[in-house]
């Protein structure tokens, strides 16, 4: 029986098999159930032990991509955030689109005095009412988590911070918000302390409404490492040349051909793209 079957996590521990959470992922990402159902069908002869939820998520995205590219984008959209690495620059240039999506003019890479020592903020946020600080936490790892050393630190950096000055948008004005997104999961105690003191965090799946994931597709912020129709090293020269996001190809289709060359196909990104937008407006 699948139950009995144990596969290996992200973070390496071991645990049974269970369909339905692999059911939940696939309904989330909004395939139908009847394709949810296919999925699943064509998994359960190929499960083994020590089988991996990477090998998994591989077989179900090869499911997914050949009945449609949107379903298996979105199913894939957690990882080509993932992909966004190896190093946290693209991560703290993602966050910086997310804080413009909600109306903040942003900074990255900005270095503070505080009232002990300078410190590097990963990205400065400002608008009428606020000015926020934001660390963005990037993990390679599925499995691996922000916890309360994470959060401590994050909370510290805003103490020593909170009571300077500091010109942003024409004004001088002090620190009113820290933020700490990162693109996995907290610790339960790095949550609960995140509470206590009245912090911003977000992850992949918290809070429960406005995670990470929830801010991605409802303002349309996919990373271009979520695209089906480039190889993946296109998909890291586009990022070399600091272009994050399918909207900045949409808004500028000509840099697929700047960066990419001049004999390359874009039609088919474009039409992923374009695609990407009718089904999430």
């Amino acid at each position: 029986m699948a139950e009995q079957i144990n596969i290996v996590k992200a973070n390496g521990k071991h645990e049974s098999f269970d369909s339905e959470k692999l059911r939940a992922s696939l309904l989330n990402s909004g395939a139908p159930e009847d394709i949810t159902e296919n999925v699943i069908a064509h998994i359960m002869p190929e499960l083994h032990d020590g089988m991996t939820t990477s090998d998994i998520y591989q077989h179900a995205f090869r499911v997914l991509e050949s009945v449609g590219k949107p379903i298996a984008r979105s199913y894939s959209l957690r990882r080509a955030v993932m992909d966004l690495g190896p190093s946290g620059f693209p991560f703290e240039d993602f966050v910086a689109e997310i804080l413009k999506s909600k109306g903040f003019t942003t900074m990255t890479r900005q270095t503070l005095l505080g009232g002990c020592v300078s410190h590097e903020v990963d990205v400065v946020a400002y608008n009428k009412k606020k000015l926020l600080v934001a660390e963005a936490k990037f993990h390679n790892e599925l499995g691996t988590k922000s916890d309360l050393k994470v959060v401590l630190y994050v909370k510290a950096r805003f103490d020593d911070l909170r009571d300077n000055v500091y010109d942003y948008g024409g004004e001088d004005r002090k620190i009113t918000d820290a933020w700490l997104i990162t693109n996995t999961k907290f610790s339960s105690t790095a949550i609960h302390y995140g509470v206590c003191q009245n912090m911003t965090l977000i992850g992949w799946n918290y809070p429960e409404k406005g995670n990470l994931q929830d801010m991605i597709e409802e303002e349309v912020l996919h990373p271009v490492t979520c695209l089906i129709s480039l190889s993946q090293s296109e998909k890291q020269e586009l990022i070399r040349k600091s272009v994050v996001l399918c909207s900045g190809i949409k808004n500028n289709p000509e840099l697929l051909h700047d960066i990419l060359g001049p004999k390359f196909d874009s039609a088919p990104v474009m039409g992923e793209i374009n695609e990407l937008y009718k089904k999430n407006r």
